[in-house]
């Protein structure tokens, strides 16, 4: 065991081997439930090029801050730089009305606040089978005692089905009649892309650890998340990554295309190989490549946007997508909250011309996005940070008894307005899985 205690953020760390690392993971979330503050999030192992941790927990909140978009980001900038610490949380999509002038006026049912962050006295790093427990200063004598909690944590045995009835918002009928009005848009030349979505949502209580744990398992991402704001949750199986920073690199991950998974060898490899040479998935993941570049451009150092692999096809276990990456270099002073105001939201769910793309979007659509298509993640004491895209995903208002998922695709000019609902359906399966069964 080897005691650290870092005098600049006040923080003491120790380090443990765990043997069995998935069960300490379910206990560790399951532990967490005692805390009004949570944030969670597992890579599941899948095999990626930029990764510093196999799972992560953050609970129990030392400082805050919660505010709507008005100032947004720099609110948020001051708050980091004072702190100087871990802090964990979200960017709901709706920060866009801070950085132009856009309106978010659709039907929202969740009420989460527009961004959320939270300084962690409690962290906990997992990397393949070394644990580092990491706790602000008036924590540190309750380092040990909360490991041997932890380990004898008590998990109850599954609850019956849920049998939640979940509703469509938008019909097919008239999902179909939205598409043909944004392909109307694009034969004008307003945009060239534009992601459309739509809502499923249901009014009941659930057992969020539960719900989390099922799709994590269907799914098994490399960005699920678990989070917890008092009776504000939200449970991620995104394969997304938005942004991250290590030192002076930074990584976009966008991702545009998707396939089915077969359990057939043979039809699997044919949709893998179909997605790859598929001229419209192509030609959509190549627009929002090109608008990432021109994000990144506005803090990278000349000539470093770089794109490190275009159209690359990634397996998940629900599906096959086709994933781009795209980095820069930046000055070493550049903040960090910049980096993320000048790329957001990401490219992958708005389109392209960004501006136009998000006021089409805010007319046809008929739910306040609000943390759907946001980005859940963290910042490091040294300013890194990473975040995923908030996609297949279940927010839950506890209060209310609100649950709501959402989907959406990529409209472009060769965009079949059936296939794109079928495409949606797919995309929504997972979420509506776990809920009914």
């Amino acid at each position: 065991m080897l005691l650290l205690h870092n005098k600049k953020n006040l923080r003491t760390s120790i380090f443990k081997s765990i043997s069995n690392v998935d069960q300490f993971k379910m206990l560790l979330l399951n532990w967490s439930q005692q805390f009004r503050e949570i944030v969670y999030l597992d890579s599941n192992n899948y095999p990626q090029k930029y990764s510093s941790y196999n799972a992560v927990l953050a609970v129990d909140a030392f400082t805050s801050i919660k505010t709507d978009y008005h100032n947004a980001f720099e609110d948020l900038k001051q708050y980091q730089q004072q702190t100087k610490d871990w802090l964990f949380g979200y960017l709901s999509y709706d920060l866009k009305n801070d950085t132009e002038k856009l309106k978010s006026n659709n039907f929202d049912g969740l009420q989460f606040p527009d961004l959320f962050f939270f300084q962690p006295k409690k962290l906990f790093f997992l990397k393949d089978n070394q644990l580092e427990i990491s706790y602000l200063a008036m924590c540190d004598d309750e380092i040990d005692s909360d490991f041997e909690e932890i380990l004898n944590f008590n998990i109850e045995e599954e609850s019956h089905k849920t049998n939640i009835n979940v509703k469509q918002r938008i019909s097919k009928e008239k999902y179909i009649e939205k598409v043909q009005e944004m392909l109307t848009h694009i034969h004008r030349g307003d945009i060239y892309e534009a992601n459309f979505c739509m809502e499923f949502y249901a009014e009941n209580i659930i057992d969020t650890v539960k719900i989390f744990k099922r799709l994590d398992e269907i799914s098994e991402p490399p960005f699920a998340c678990y989070f917890k704001n008092n009776k504000h949750y939200l449970l991620s199986a995104s394969p997304e990554r938005y942004l991250r920073k290590e030192n002076t690199k930074i990584i976009s991950q966008p991702i545009k295309g998707t396939s089915k998974r077969f359990e057939d060898a043979t039809l699997d490899r044919q949709s893998k190989t179909e997605l790859a040479q598929n001229p419209k998935e192509r030609s959509e993941n190549i627009m929002i490549v090109d608008l990432v570049r021109n994000d990144l451009s506005h803090t990278a150092s000349k000539g470093s946007v770089n794109v490190e692999e275009l159209c690359e096809i990634y397996t998940f276990k629900q599906v096959h997508q086709m994933i781009s990456t795209i980095t820069s270099e930046v000055e070493i002073n550049t903040s960090p909250v910049e980096i993320l105001k000048t790329t957001f939201p990401m490219g992958s769910m708005t389109g392209a011309p960004k501006i136009s793309a998000m006021q089409i979007i805010e007319e046809l659509e008929e739910t306040k996005r609000g943390l759907y298509s946001g980005a859940m993640g963290y910042f490091t004491p040294t300013g890194d940070f990473d975040f995923n895209v908030v996609i297949r995903s279940i927010l839950y208002n506890a209060e209310e008894k609100y649950i709501s998922f959402s989907v959406g695709s990529a409209i472009t000019a060769l965009s079949e307005p059936e296939k794109e609902y079928e495409e949606c359906l797919l995309k929504a399966k997972a979420m509506h899985d776990v809920l009914v069964s």
